[in-house]
Protein backbone atom coordinates (compact mmCIF):
# COMPACT_ATOMS: atom_id res chain seq x y z
CA UNK A 1 0.00 0.00 0.00
CA UNK A 2 0.96 3.31 -1.03
CA UNK A 3 2.38 5.72 1.87
CA UNK A 4 0.41 8.99 2.18
CA UNK A 5 2.20 12.36 1.52
CA UNK A 6 0.58 14.20 4.42
CA UNK A 7 2.54 17.32 3.36
CA UNK A 8 0.85 17.51 -0.09
CA UNK A 9 -2.73 16.75 1.89
CA UNK A 10 -2.44 19.75 4.19
CA UNK A 11 -1.19 21.76 1.21
CA UNK A 12 -3.96 21.10 -0.40
CA UNK A 13 -6.18 21.82 2.21
CA UNK A 14 -4.73 24.85 3.42
CA UNK A 15 -5.39 26.08 -0.56
CA UNK A 16 -9.17 25.03 -0.72
CA UNK A 17 -9.35 26.31 2.84
CA UNK A 18 -8.14 29.56 1.49
CA UNK A 19 -10.40 29.80 -1.68
CA UNK A 20 -13.21 28.92 0.07
CA UNK A 21 -12.76 32.17 2.06
CA UNK A 22 -12.02 34.35 -0.63
CA UNK A 23 -15.37 33.32 -2.36
CA UNK A 24 -17.29 33.80 0.97
CA UNK A 25 -15.18 36.83 1.59
CA UNK A 26 -16.25 38.05 -2.55
CA UNK A 27 -19.89 37.12 -2.12
CA UNK A 28 -20.31 39.03 1.44
CA UNK A 29 -18.67 41.82 -0.37
CA UNK A 30 -21.38 41.90 -3.05
CA UNK A 31 -23.79 41.40 -0.78
CA UNK A 32 -23.01 44.54 1.08
CA UNK A 33 -22.97 46.24 -1.90
CA UNK A 34 -26.46 45.18 -2.72
CA UNK A 35 -28.20 45.88 0.43
CA UNK A 36 -29.80 49.56 2.11
CA UNK A 37 -29.66 51.01 5.29
CA UNK A 38 -32.05 53.54 6.95
CA UNK A 39 -33.11 54.56 10.22
CA UNK A 40 -36.62 55.57 10.95
CA UNK A 41 -38.07 57.68 14.10
CA UNK A 42 -41.43 58.04 15.79
CA UNK A 43 -42.78 59.81 18.17
CA UNK A 44 -46.28 59.87 20.49
CA UNK A 45 -47.81 62.09 22.85
CA UNK A 46 -49.26 59.71 25.84
CA UNK A 47 -51.43 60.46 29.33
CA UNK A 48 -49.54 59.26 32.17
CA UNK A 49 -51.58 56.63 33.86
CA UNK A 50 -49.90 56.93 37.07
CA UNK A 51 -47.76 59.01 39.91
CA UNK A 52 -45.27 57.80 41.63
CA UNK A 53 -44.11 60.00 44.75
CA UNK A 54 -40.68 59.51 45.98
CA UNK A 55 -39.59 59.45 49.66
CA UNK A 56 -36.62 59.72 51.07
CA UNK A 57 -35.74 58.95 54.79
CA UNK A 58 -32.33 60.22 56.12
CA UNK A 59 -31.05 59.82 60.14
CA UNK A 60 -28.03 60.93 61.49
CA UNK A 61 -26.05 60.05 64.22
CA UNK A 62 -22.06 59.09 66.15
CA UNK A 63 -23.47 55.90 65.97
CA UNK A 64 -23.91 53.86 62.91
CA UNK A 65 -25.86 51.46 64.60
CA UNK A 66 -28.40 54.33 66.22
CA UNK A 67 -28.61 56.13 62.91
CA UNK A 68 -29.75 52.18 61.44
CA UNK A 69 -32.22 51.50 63.90
CA UNK A 70 -33.67 55.27 63.82
CA UNK A 71 -34.18 55.23 59.87
CA UNK A 72 -35.75 51.39 60.52
CA UNK A 73 -38.43 53.01 62.79
CA UNK A 74 -39.13 55.99 60.51
CA UNK A 75 -39.27 53.81 58.06
CA UNK A 76 -41.48 51.38 59.59
CA UNK A 77 -43.92 54.11 60.71
CA UNK A 78 -44.02 55.48 56.67
CA UNK A 79 -44.81 52.22 55.59
CA UNK A 80 -47.69 51.93 58.56
CA UNK A 81 -49.39 54.64 57.49
CA UNK A 82 -49.43 54.51 53.98
CA UNK A 83 -50.61 51.03 54.16
CA UNK A 84 -53.09 52.78 56.32
CA UNK A 85 -54.44 54.34 53.77
CA UNK A 86 -54.93 51.34 51.89
CA UNK A 87 -51.98 51.90 49.37
CA UNK A 88 -51.04 48.06 48.46
CA UNK A 89 -47.41 46.67 49.41
CA UNK A 90 -46.99 46.37 46.05
CA UNK A 91 -47.06 49.82 45.16
CA UNK A 92 -44.27 50.53 47.91
CA UNK A 93 -40.87 49.76 46.82
CA UNK A 94 -37.69 50.44 48.32
CA UNK A 95 -35.13 52.07 45.65
CA UNK A 96 -32.02 52.18 47.87
CA UNK A 97 -30.74 52.00 50.99
CA UNK A 98 -27.78 53.47 52.06
CA UNK A 99 -25.09 54.19 55.50
CA UNK A 100 -21.97 56.70 54.71
CA UNK A 101 -19.90 57.99 56.87
CA UNK A 102 -20.39 61.43 57.89
CA UNK A 103 -17.39 64.08 57.78
CA UNK A 104 -16.91 67.37 58.86
CA UNK A 105 -14.33 69.74 56.53
CA UNK A 106 -14.91 72.95 58.07
CA UNK A 107 -11.07 72.80 59.61
CA UNK A 108 -9.68 71.86 56.10
CA UNK A 109 -9.39 68.45 57.74
CA UNK A 110 -11.14 65.46 57.17
CA UNK A 111 -13.11 64.46 60.66
CA UNK A 112 -15.40 61.71 61.34
CA UNK A 113 -18.71 62.90 63.08
CA UNK A 114 -20.75 60.23 62.47
CA UNK A 115 -22.74 57.97 60.22
CA UNK A 116 -25.72 59.03 58.07
CA UNK A 117 -28.36 56.33 56.99
CA UNK A 118 -30.66 57.31 53.74
CA UNK A 119 -33.63 55.37 52.57
CA UNK A 120 -35.23 55.49 49.00
CA UNK A 121 -38.75 54.62 48.78
CA UNK A 122 -40.92 55.14 45.98
CA UNK A 123 -44.76 54.88 46.37
CA UNK A 124 -47.36 54.18 43.30
CA UNK A 125 -50.76 55.56 42.87
CA UNK A 126 -52.74 55.19 39.58
CA UNK A 127 -55.40 57.37 41.18
CA UNK A 128 -54.20 61.28 41.25
CA UNK A 129 -56.01 62.36 43.33
CA UNK A 130 -54.04 59.70 46.11
CA UNK A 131 -50.79 62.28 45.50
CA UNK A 132 -51.94 64.94 48.41
CA UNK A 133 -52.67 62.13 50.67
CA UNK A 134 -49.91 60.10 50.13
CA UNK A 135 -47.54 63.39 50.93
CA UNK A 136 -49.28 64.25 53.77
CA UNK A 137 -49.21 60.74 55.36
CA UNK A 138 -45.10 60.25 54.66
CA UNK A 139 -44.35 63.57 55.67
CA UNK A 140 -45.96 62.94 58.80
CA UNK A 141 -44.13 59.71 59.76
CA UNK A 142 -40.89 61.40 58.82
CA UNK A 143 -40.44 60.89 55.41
CA UNK A 144 -39.14 63.87 52.96
CA UNK A 145 -40.21 64.62 49.51
CA UNK A 146 -37.76 64.33 46.83
CA UNK A 147 -39.83 64.31 44.04
CA UNK A 148 -43.15 63.67 42.44
CA UNK A 149 -43.30 62.15 38.37
CA UNK A 150 -46.17 61.45 36.19
CA UNK A 151 -45.14 58.28 34.79
CA UNK A 152 -46.21 54.91 32.78
CA UNK A 153 -47.14 51.31 34.03
CA UNK A 154 -45.21 48.88 32.79
CA UNK A 155 -48.74 47.73 30.34
CA UNK A 156 -48.55 51.29 29.29
CA UNK A 157 -45.03 51.03 28.60
CA UNK A 158 -45.47 48.04 26.69
CA UNK A 159 -48.41 49.33 24.85
CA UNK A 160 -46.70 52.35 23.70
CA UNK A 161 -43.33 51.16 22.84
CA UNK A 162 -45.03 48.18 20.39
CA UNK A 163 -46.45 51.05 18.84
CA UNK A 164 -43.61 53.50 18.44
CA UNK A 165 -41.25 51.15 17.15
CA UNK A 166 -43.87 49.40 14.57
CA UNK A 167 -44.52 53.43 13.32
CA UNK A 168 -40.18 53.75 13.26
CA UNK A 169 -39.77 50.54 11.40
CA UNK A 170 -42.59 52.22 8.70
CA UNK A 171 -40.66 55.41 8.46
CA UNK A 172 -37.34 53.52 8.34
CA UNK A 173 -38.96 51.14 5.54
CA UNK A 174 -40.19 54.75 3.57
CA UNK A 175 -36.66 56.17 3.50
CA UNK A 176 -35.30 52.94 2.04
CA UNK A 177 -37.71 52.92 -0.59
CA UNK A 178 -36.97 56.18 -1.41
CA UNK A 179 -33.39 56.08 -1.22
CA UNK A 180 -33.75 52.50 -3.49
CA UNK A 181 -35.69 55.06 -6.00
CA UNK A 182 -33.37 57.50 -5.85
CA UNK A 183 -30.51 54.68 -6.73
CA UNK A 184 -33.14 53.24 -9.68
CA UNK A 185 -33.59 49.98 -7.48
CA UNK A 186 -36.31 48.56 -5.47
CA UNK A 187 -36.43 46.96 -2.42
CA UNK A 188 -35.48 43.25 -2.00
CA UNK A 189 -36.26 41.01 1.05
CA UNK A 190 -35.62 42.42 4.54
CA UNK A 191 -32.08 41.04 5.74
CA UNK A 192 -32.38 42.77 9.46
CA UNK A 193 -34.16 45.10 11.56
CA UNK A 194 -32.53 46.72 14.74
CA UNK A 195 -34.91 48.69 17.74
CA UNK A 196 -32.28 50.74 18.42
CA UNK A 197 -33.35 53.23 20.99
CA UNK A 198 -37.18 53.42 22.70
CA UNK A 199 -36.98 56.28 25.03
CA UNK A 200 -39.88 58.12 27.38
CA UNK A 201 -39.78 60.86 30.00
CA UNK A 202 -41.32 61.00 32.65
CA UNK A 203 -43.43 64.78 33.28
CA UNK A 204 -42.20 66.04 37.10
CA UNK A 205 -45.27 66.75 38.72
CA UNK A 206 -42.60 68.37 41.79
CA UNK A 207 -38.89 68.06 42.36
CA UNK A 208 -37.54 69.27 46.10
CA UNK A 209 -34.93 71.58 44.89
CA UNK A 210 -37.24 73.55 42.29
CA UNK A 211 -37.92 77.12 43.95
CA UNK A 212 -41.36 78.30 44.12
CA UNK A 213 -43.08 75.50 44.27
CA UNK A 214 -44.17 73.46 48.03
CA UNK A 215 -44.83 70.15 47.47
CA UNK A 216 -48.08 70.00 49.19
CA UNK A 217 -49.11 72.74 46.67
CA UNK A 218 -47.81 70.49 43.85
CA UNK A 219 -49.61 67.37 45.28
CA UNK A 220 -52.57 69.38 45.75
CA UNK A 221 -52.90 71.07 42.77
CA UNK A 222 -52.60 67.58 39.90
CA UNK A 223 -53.15 68.64 36.48
CA UNK A 224 -51.79 65.38 34.22
CA UNK A 225 -49.18 66.52 31.91
CA UNK A 226 -48.63 64.14 28.03
CA UNK A 227 -45.74 62.52 28.20
CA UNK A 228 -43.59 62.18 24.92
CA UNK A 229 -42.39 58.62 24.08
CA UNK A 230 -39.87 58.08 20.91
CA UNK A 231 -38.32 55.55 18.96
CA UNK A 232 -36.02 54.33 16.64
CA UNK A 233 -35.89 51.71 14.45
CA UNK A 234 -32.88 50.63 11.63
CA UNK A 235 -34.21 48.27 8.75
CA UNK A 236 -31.41 46.76 5.65
CA UNK A 237 -32.73 45.76 2.82
CA UNK A 238 -31.35 43.93 -0.20
CA UNK A 239 -31.37 46.14 -3.51
CA UNK A 240 -33.09 44.83 -6.62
Amino acid sequence: MAELNWTSIIVALIVVVGLGGIAGFYFMSKSSDKTVSASGNAEMTVMPDKAIVYLLIQTRDASADVAKDDNAQISGKVLDSLQAMGIAKSDIETENYNMNPDYDWSNGTQKLIGYVVTNNIKVSSKDFTNVGKIVDSAVGAGALISYINFDLSNDKQNEYKAKVLTNASKDAKIKAEAIAAGLGKKLGSLVSVTASDYNYQPYPLYMASASGVSVKEAATNISPQQITVTGTATVVYELK
